[in-house]
């Protein structure tokens, strides 16, 4: 197993190959929502069909007007012309109320299909009020849309559970009941029943949908379930080809200006940096809606150009940045030690993600990781644990880097070294399992007693084969490390190292590409503690990472890690062993 150095090229998608297709995108239809969203289209279509018999649906999507907007529209699609021939009007005389079953009328279908932000009882299930002393009824949002199918918010009914309960079961017993909106004042007079033949879509997050199951779990377990995708796979050119004809749809639908053929790239780049996957591309209207319409703000001859895009993306950063700032203020003055210089026993630069409440980007930082290690009964301490600042996460990841540990030395003796592990200048709840890998390679050089180049940072994740695991917010850590050399002066020394299957999810900010490019900072990805302890430290790991045994007989000084590690352990159990009496020692 070798580590990498990555080249520039890899720090982000290369989309030089398909500048022919950026070039003609404008000529692409747009995308159909059976291309992009095959399995929710196939259930919105088993929904709209006439001799279904479940009256349910469950969508997770976000519960804004985009997604509900959309879905309107493709129902609107399935659906036949022809509205249904159901309703009527209500007949008032006197006392009495009586229904007449018309097919025109007030209360008579006037959509096909529906939908709502947020509505209350009296706009869905309209009104009972008496104007110049005489009864009215006003037909409400169910009636306009009987035979057809009505989209609503999950967070609006499971708010309104009275609401929620009279819609469910006049759905079910297909008949639509006047009932009073305020509990305590019956209606003026009995009002008939009218036939109610409706299809309900429910719209939530994963949050809503787990509390409507709590809530209704036979209604959610035989309801059809579908899922507004928010990704898809981009492995060959006509993966590509298809999301841009998605977005293309998406401008035209908004009426936003036209991308340039140039500024495709940049938006390619930006929609993989929000993915965190090079092979795979955004569906999220939300997130192509935010960041097209702040580039329209920057438009040149009505059209969303190169400049437009990055503008719009440098002014985001700069108006977020505030908390960023002044965490690298801390740090340059010395408020916060981290060292991008030199060598320190037991001491590592680890690389952290922080998401401040209320701010909209996770912000990355390096955290100084520090190992103690003296003499003692064997236990490692971990210290974000004990004072119950470390989560469980963070707490299984201790717990896997010491048992690799144990087992990889093999002892056939007891473990003399106790080892205390913390996260120095951290005053808040530490979790998560991403920086296991610095707090293992820390704890090799306390106990081997070889120091680490602190021109080197790491996250990553370890198993207990040693094996290294991805991790979430790479680009973030990997730009947090490089702003602090950067502001410090780039030596051409210092880099991140990250695991192997992190390379995926790279997609840098360009300043960070260009000091690769230029030999002044490096990214090293390995996938295996021995390949990061041994460039953190100078010396190999294993005995078979040396070149060969006569290397290892001209220079002493270049003991693999491990070893050094057994003699130490080797020389204290010596140490503590009970001397003889005097007396055996002189007839010895």
């Amino acid at each position: 197993m070798t580590n990498i150095k990555l080249d520039w090229q890899s720090l982000q998608p290369n989309s030089a190959s398909y500048q022919a297709l950026f070039n003609s995108v404008t000529e692409l239809p747009p995308a159909t929502m059976d291309a992009i969203q095959p399995r929710l289209y196939n259930g919105l279509t088993r929904l709209c069909q006439a001799n279904l018999r479940q009256p349910f649906m469950l969508v997770k999507a976000e519960e804004s007007d985009a997604y509900l907007s959309l879905l309107s529209e493709t129902i609107s699609a399935l659906l036949p012309e022809d509205l249904p021939n159901v309703g009527g009007y209500y007949q008032i005389e006197h006392q009495t109320i009586t229904w007449h079953s018309s097919g025109e009328g007030p209360f008579s279908p006037n959509q096909r299909v529906a939908y709502c932000d947020w509505i209350e009882p009296e706009q869905l299930f309209g009104n009972v009020y008496t104007h110049q002393g005489v009864l009215q009824l006003q037909p409400g949002l169910i009636h306009q849309v009987n035979g057809g199918i009505l989209l609503l918010p999950l967070r609006t009914l499971l708010s309104q559970p009275l609401m929620w309960v009279r819609l469910k079961q006049m759905i079910i017993q297909r008949r639509f009941d006047w009932l009073s909106h305020d509990e305590n004042r019956s209606l003026p007079l009995p009002i008939p029943s009218m036939p109610l033949d409706l299809r309900l879509i429910l719209v939530g997050d994963r949050l809503n949908l787990d509390e409507l199951h709590a809530a209704e779990p036979e209604l959610a377990n035989n309801a059809l379930y579908s899922e507004f995708e928010l990704d898809m796979p981009f492995h060959e050119e006509d993966d590509l080809v298809l999301w841009c004809r998605y977005v293309n749809g998406f401008i035209q639908q908004q009426k936003l200006p036209s991308l340039n053929p140039e500024a495709w790239p940049e938006l390619l780049k930006q929609a993989i940096r929000y993915t965190e996957d090079q092979f795979s591309l955004p569906l999220d209207i939300q997130w192509l809606k935010q960041k097209l319409e702040a580039a329209a703000n920057y438009q040149q001859d009505n059209q969303i150009t190169l400049q437009s895009l990055q503008e719009a993306e440098d002014n985001r950063r700069w108006r977020h940045g505030y908390l960023a700032e002044r965490s690298m203020d801390e740090i340059l003055k010395g408020q916060i030690l981290i060292r991008t210089q030199g060598a320190v026993i037991g001491q590592i630069n680890g690389l952290s993600v922080l998401e401040y409440p209320g701010h909209p980007d996770p912000i990355g930082e390096p955290s100084r990781i520090s190992c103690v290690a003296h003499l003692g009964d064997g236990e490692f301490i971990d210290v974000e644990r004990k004072v119950e600042l470390g989560g469980n996460i963070h707490a299984k990841g201790m717990m896997i880097m010491q048992a690799y540990l144990i087992s990889e030395l093999k002892l056939d003796q007891p473990q003399p070294f106790s080892a205390s592990i913390v996260f120095e200048q951290s005053y808040g709840e530490v979790d998560g399992d991403s920086a296991s890998l610095a707090e293992l390679c820390a704890l090799i050089s306390a106990l081997s007693q070889q120091p680490i180049n602190q021109q080197i940072a790491v996250t990553g994740a370890v198993d207990q084969f040693g094996y290294v695991q991805p991790i979430g917010g790479v680009n973030e850590k990997v730009e947090g490390f490089f702003r602090l050399c950067d502001c410090r002066g780039l030596t051409g020394s210092q880099g991140v190292i990250i695991p192997v299957s992190n390379v995926q999810h790279l997609c840098l900010h360009q300043d960070i590409v260009d000091a690769v490019k230029n030999g002044k900072f490096h990214i090293w990805a390995v996938e295996h503690v021995s390949e990061a302890a041994a460039l953190l430290i100078g010396i190999p790991y294993y005995e078979s990472q040396k070149d060969d045994d006569a290397q290892k007989d001209s220079d002493p000084q270049k003991e693999h890690l491990l070893a050094m590690i057994y003699e130490r352990i080797t020389l204290a159990n010596n140490q503590e062993r009970p001397k003889s009496p005097w007396f055996l020692r002189w007839l010895g």
